[in-house]
């Protein structure tokens, strides 16, 4: 009777910790949002809309973090064309003033 009872001790122990691992697989992919990626995958079109309205932002940010990016060098070339370095000087007048003719919509 007493090796029936550490059998089912024994027994009860795996079962106890099959119980945990399965709760902490169960934690993990609630976690990981595994249900809501699935449900996504079966809704082709709204993926596609969400798609759609992250490469239309991601564009309009890259469109004015260029927009800054090239502001802030106009200004450091602006900058040191007014120190009138012997070289750089001219080269960089040239740069501001065709950017200029450019933003002002004529001709050069």
């Amino acid at each position: 009777m007493t090796e029936e009872k550490k059998d089912i001790a024994a027994m009860r122990r795996i079962v106890d910790s099959l119980n945990n691992r399965l709760e902490k697989v169960a934690i993990d992919l609630e976690r990981s949002q595994m249900a809501d990626y699935v449900d996504l995958l079966n809704r082709p079109f709204s993926l596609m809309w969400r798609n759609l309205l992250a490469g239309t932002a991601r564009g309009v940010g890259i469109a004015i973090g260029f927009t800054f990016f090239a502001a802030t060098i106009l200004y450091v070339l602006r900058l040191l064309g007014a120190l009138n370095l012997p070289i750089i000087g001219d080269y960089i007048a040239d740069i501001v003033r065709i950017v200029q003719h450019q933003l002002e919509g004529k001709a050069y």
